[in-house]
């Protein structure tokens, strides 16, 4: 294993965008799996979601800033979402990160990250 730089962001750790995609996509097969989660995904264009939540966890990780979507608490408003739905995307989220060997400490540092955004997803 080389050595990383401990200046690179999270972003470049995990390897980029190219890695992020790969990630997403996973992800999103856990996450049309999951009957505690999928119902909110039945309409949804998984591929346009799929580019969107790209960018989204590029920008999230240190990437450059090419999101353009909604704010959380705006792309979540209306959907109730519960701490069993958080948790469960939180959980599938790490699992693909897990799947493609992202080390622990970056896993957790991505889930904190995510956690930090709890209050803007929940209950909307």
């Amino acid at each position: 294993m080389k050595s990383v730089d401990q200046t690179m962001t999270l972003y470049e750790k995990i390897g980029g965008e190219p890695a992020i995609a790969k990630v997403v996509d996973y992800f999103y097969e856990l996450i049309l799996a999951d009957d505690t989660v999928n119902e909110f995904f039945k309409n949804t264009d998984m591929e346009k979601q799929r580019k969107h939540q790209t960018k989204f966890i590029t920008f999230a990780l240190g990437g450059p800033n090419q999101y353009t979507g909604f704010s959380m608490a705006r792309a979540h408003k209306g959907m109730n979402l519960q701490p069993v739905h958080f948790n469960a995307v939180a959980n599938h989220l790490s699992q693909a990160l897990a799947h493609f060997e992202v080390p622990k400490p970056e896993i957790d540092q991505v889930i904190t990250h995510v956690a930090s955004l709890k209050d803007d997803i929940l209950y909307k």
